[in-house]
């Protein structure tokens, strides 16, 4: 499924309430809050803080998808396709950034 198609989908599911999507500000707090839970995982599993015998260790894969659906949301209510700038994004950084990094060495035959 493309960018597209998970913004309409998301976007149909969310046109069934009265308030289909919250202000602008209280979605970029919940994009900040399931960032947290991000950082809150990976400080568990790489990080100096080690995980409370009485929690559980959330789920990477979920939280990562939290913080898509929670951009996804973010920029439906704001009327903004994600396809294209996203495709931007990554020519841009190609480009920009593709002498920054050392680069893996070439195997020759």
């Amino acid at each position: 499924m493309s960018l597209e198609d998970y913004q309409k989908k998301i976007d149909s599911s969310l046109q069934n309430f009265k308030k289909p999507y919250w202000h602008p500000l209280s979605q970029f707090a919940r994009i900040v809050e399931e960032v947290g839970e991000v950082s809150r995982i990976l400080n568990h599993k790489f990080g100096d803080k080690p995980i409370k015998t009485t929690e559980k260790l959330g789920s990477l894969e979920d939280e990562l998808a939290d913080v898509i659906y929670s951009i996804i949301c973010l920029a439906n209510s704001q009327k903004i396709k994600l396809d294209i700038p996203l495709e931007t994004a990554i020519n841009k950084l190609m480009t920009r950034d593709k002498d920054r990094f050392e680069r893996k060495a070439v195997s020759s035959p």
